[in-house]
């Protein structure tokens, strides 16, 4: 029997309440309403120059210029994972297992990735810290391991946060990961009728070091605390 820092690489101490659900029908319109804000505020996060007046005018379906093509259809990508979670959970086909993981990576990053919606098959890195994913041989072992173990998470919200954590520490694709881990993690929140945890630009800064403090110490505490402000 694994441990918690065995399994899942990291330990957290920092208390996770329960929130009361308010239905999915109306976390899944909340989310949508805010889509395009979440879409910007996501890609913001990775750097793109897409401003958010751009963003939504792209997903207008009118083209916006001076911009790299990368970086358009890092937008488009974006969306259409987003709009492509909404129709799970609305369906109830949402599912916390690989194939759900690796759909919609395979929206998050394609034509950006060396691969979109498979485990990677080399080696990673994370600018800014000593820490070291680990080798292609272990993903699949230990995301089924990893999965199993937050499945005893009784509380949704924990089960969602720790979740991001753990598909962003150990990086099963070449880029793309904390997107689709917070996909995972909106997932679960929107299935179990609980809004959707949507980081703003404005707080990129802490969340990056944040998430570089999390990467060194293999603590979440910190990063649990962030999440959870923005779904207070």
């Amino acid at each position: 029997m694994f441990t918690q820092p065995q399994l899942l690489g990291f330990t957290w101490n920092y208390p996770i309440r329960r929130f009361s659900a308010k239905g999915i029908d109306r976390a899944c319109f909340r989310l949508q309403k805010l889509a395009t804000e979440y879409v910007w505020n996501t890609v913001s996060l990775e750097n793109n120059p897409f401003t958010f007046p751009e963003v939504q005018t792209l997903l207008e379906g009118i083209t916006v210029g001076g911009h790299k093509l990368a970086d358009q259809q890092q937008v488009l990508n974006q969306a259409k994972s987003l709009n492509c979670l909404l129709t799970m959970v609305k369906q109830n086909t949402f599912a916390l297992n690989q194939f759900t993981f690796c759909k919609l990576h395979s929206l998050v990053a394609f034509e950006e990735d060396l691969e979109w919606g498979t485990f990677r098959t080399g080696e990673v890195s994370i600018a800014g810290t000593a820490h070291k994913p680990p080798p292609v041989s272990q993903l699949e072992t230990l995301f089924k391991e990893g999965i199993e173990y937050l499945e005893t998470l009784e509380n949704p919200v924990e089960r969602g946060i720790i979740v991001f954590l753990f598909a962003s520490l150990h990086q099963f694709f070449y880029d793309g990961n904390k997107r689709t881990s917070r996909l995972m993690m909106n997932g679960l929140l929107l299935s179990h009728g609980i809004d959707a945890i949507n980081i703003p630009a404005k707080k990129k800064l802490e969340f990056n070091q944040t998430m570089i403090e999390f990467y060194d110490t293999k603590n979440a505490d910190n990063m649990i605390k962030f999440l959870l402000a923005l779904l207070e």
